[in-house]
Parts: C-alpha cells; sequence; structure tokens
C-alpha cells in the first residue's frame, strides 16, 4: 500500500520528500519477505481446459461448464499453454458404475439415443435402466433400441456377452474385447475411455485376469472388477484431419509460437549426413605371445 501510495503521488507531482524515507523501506523490506507465489505445474489429474458445474445429484440434463483457457482458477495465471479459445459445449455426465445383481439372471437396460459429446471424444449412449436414466460410453456397433445387460455374478463356465454387456472380469472368455474396467471392485469404470480404443482379455492368473491395454501393457486386475464388453465408438476420431487452423482453434488448442521448428530449428532434429559403411569382418586369429619359463619368482 505504501508503494502505492508513493507510485500515486509521483504520478499528481507530489515530490518524494514528503514520504519518510523510513516508510519506504519498511515496505521494500516487506514485499521482500513475502512468499514467492507458487505457478502450479499441469499434470496430477488437474484439468485447465474447463470446468463442470456438478450439482449434488445426478441428472441427465447437460451441464454447463466454464471453459478455463489452460489457467489456474484461483491464481489466473497461465499453466497450459497450448489451450485456449474454443466452442463452449455441455458436458453429459456419465454414470460410470455398471452396477448389475450378484445372483440370478442379468438386469436388462435399453438404449435411447446415441449422443455426440464435445467434451470428450467417444460417443455418449442414453440408457434407461427401470424408471432411471443415465448416460454411458457408446460402443462401436450401439445403436438405439438396443438391450445391453450387466450383471455382477461371477459363474463356473464363461458367458456369453454382446457388445455394451457389463460382466465382472472373471465372467467372460480369454480374448475378449473390454473397456471401462475398473481399479477396484465397484469403484467404477476407470481405464479406457478414449475413442475407438479397446482392451484384451489375455489370460487368467488365479483370481487375477491380466488384460492388454491400449498401450500394449499388461495389468492385472480382480476378476471382480466390472469391464464392458466392445470396442469404443467414434473410430475414426484419430485418423480425421484437423483441416484448417480455423477449425484447430475451435478445438481449443492454441497455436504455436512459430520460433520452434522440427527439422532446422534450435531443439529440433537436425538433417545430417549419413555415417559411412562400417564393414563388419570376422575376427582373425592372432598368435598368442611366447611364455617364458623362469626358475626364480
Amino acid at each position: 500500500m505504501a508503494l502505492n501510495r508513493l507510485f500515486a503521488s509521483l504520478a499528481i507531482g507530489v515530490t518524494p520528500s514528503v514520504i519518510s524515507r523510513k516508510t519506504v523501506q519498511v515496505t521494500a523490506v516487506r514485499y521482500a519477505s513475502m512468499p514467492k507465489p507458487v505457478k502450479p505445474k499441469p499434470g496430477y489429474g488437474i484439468s485447465y481446459r474447463r470446468i463442470v458445474h456438478f450439482p449434488e445429484e445426478y441428472t441427465v440434463k447437460p451441464l454447463e461448464v466454464t471453459n478455463l483457457a489452460g489457467r489456474d482458477p484461483v491464481t489466473g495465471r497461465v499453466v497450459a499453454k497450448g489451450i485456449g479459445g474454443g466452442i463452449k459445449h455441455k458436458y453429459h455426465w456419465i454414470s460410470w458404475v455398471r452396477d448389475g445383481p450378484t445372483e440370478g439372471p442379468p438386469q436388462e437396460e435399453k438404449v435411447i439415443q446415441i449422443i455426440e459429446c464435445g467434451c470428450r471424444t467417444s460417443h455418449v449412449a442414453l440408457v434407461a435402466v427401470g424408471d432411471q436414466l443415465k448416460y454411458i460410453l457408446a460402443t462401436e456397433n450401439m445403436k438405439a433400441g438396443d438391450i445391453i445387460k450387466t450383471s455382477r455374478h461371477l459363474p463356473r463356465i464363461p458367458v456369453r456377452a454382446n457388445e455394451g454387456d457389463a460382466y465382472v472380469l472373471g465372467a467372460l472368455p480369454l480374448g475378449t474385447i473390454v473397456h471401462c474396467i475398473e481399479k477396484t471392485p465397484g469403484a467404477g469404470g476407470l481405464y479406457i475411455h478414449a475413442a475407438g480404443t479397446q482392451g484384451t482379455i489375455l489370460r487368467r492368473q488365479n483370481d487375477r485376469i491380466v488384460v492388454q491395454m491400449p498401450s500394449k501393457r499388461l495389468f492385472s486386475f480382480d476378476e471382480r472388477c466390472m469391464a464392458v464388453v466392445g470396442r469404443l465408438s467414434n473410430v475414426d476420431h484419430g485418423d480425421t484431419p484437423i483441416g484448417s487452423p480455423q477449425r484447430n482453434r475451435w478445438l481449443g488448442n492454441r497455436p504455436r509460437s512459430g520460433l520452434w521448428k522440427r527439422k532446422d530449428g534450435r531443439h529440433g532434429r537436425k538433417i545430417r549426413p549419413p555415417k559411412p559403411v562400417k564393414e563388419i569382418q570376422a575376427r582373425t586369429n592372432f598368435p598368442l605371445p611366447a611364455v617364458v619359463m623362469k626358475m626364480n619368482p
């Protein structure tokens, strides 16, 4: 505040001698002793692209969204530089928990509508369960009117599941394509959400199920973890070209600075001539040195 008064007095023409030197020194020390603000870093599961305003109870009504443009909502500082602009989209709240009976026949659910969601890559399906509605991730061939099944029963013989059905991993045969796999039983689908991705059940190890992820890594899950059968929808998402810089801005991506070039920039890949040919030859036998025997050590 003292520095602000000093600058204000200079602006209106008051001489600095009016303000005491002690006030300036105390203010300078106070500013120097203040802790420096810590700039947050991207990652750690925090999204700096948008904030979704969730209500207290689950609803299928599209939710309002506040775009952050890569800034921290608390300090307003830029955290992620590549984010900015973009069209505002409504957010469809996905019900990640596919819960069904533990005994008896599976629960049947009907697909009402397939929706394109601007806040995620894969499509969304509106599903009716009894007198309730919920959103789930749509599979590749899912369409309106389909009947999908959900069950937490762990049978002795693997079941024959159709696309969109949700069963525990231990109930599915080897080689089944799955997505939306739970980390722990009852926690809700956590793995494999992106458009066109899938996992494959490879083998069983006692009460564990080994699944090959889209990254080709092998994860071992509990056999009671739920998984949805089939490949996720919007398969052509990764192969669709953006086409123009303006469409890239519609998607919420800011342009690059233009200073960095891939092939000849400061940190880019340099084009160098290939190395000379290296001759690979068989190892020649070289004579061993003569061994001289002596009587004294």
